[in-house]
């Protein structure tokens, strides 16, 4: 059951590999704007007792669905299961366990963009949102670069090292 998205146009212009990418982006983002609520002091006395345990933990848990992100990106990008696992420490296949049901779960979402919920009436996205409407995306993860990281100097900090789909000048404008 293949069904039309409002955001196919934006996401045609990329290629699976960027979309990939992109998520693994928006992942980072998570993982690092939690890091750096742990950074100040100033709120401490506001925090009940184990709080920032509980946030350093739940860092831990943003930190494990970058990499579940950085897997399929790594596998969209043509990394081999044994150059993937050499990297975390483990064997070929037990990476392909760990995250083949991942990596399946993506490919399903191309081929099956929505479920629908529990009522039956509304159509849930498969794809991370930063796949699904990849020029919210861009958007988002360009604007927080510029912001927070402090030698970058492009204009489009993410966005601008994308693959794309087609030429950019072969491309129609992307809607706002």
């Amino acid at each position: 059951m293949t069904e039309t998205t409002p955001y196919d146009a934006d996401r045609a212009r990329f290629t699976r590999q960027a979309l990939a990418r992109l998520v693994l982006s928006d992942h980072a983002v998570d993982v690092a704007d939690g890091a750096a609520g742990l950074v100040a002091t100033e709120n401490d006395p506001d925090t009940g007792p184990g709080g920032r345990a509980s946030q350093a933990f739940q860092l831990i848990e943003l930190a494990e669905r970058a990499l579940v992100s950085a897997v399929v990106y790594e596998r969209e990008r043509g990394s081999s299961w044994t150059e993937i696992a050499q990297y975390l420490g483990i064997g070929p296949a037990e990476a392909e366990e760990r995250f083949g049901a991942s990596l399946d779960n993506w490919n399903t979402a191309f081929e099956v963009p929505y479920r629908l919920d529990d009522t039956g009436r509304k159509r849930i996205p498969q794809l991370p949102t930063a796949a699904y409407d990849p020029a919210w995306a861009c958007n988002q993860l360009d604007t927080w670069a510029r912001n927070r990281l402090v030698l970058v100097n492009e204009k489009r900090p993410v966005s601008a090292g994308l693959v794309k789909a087609v030429p950019e000048e072969e491309l129609p404008p992307v809607t706002p």
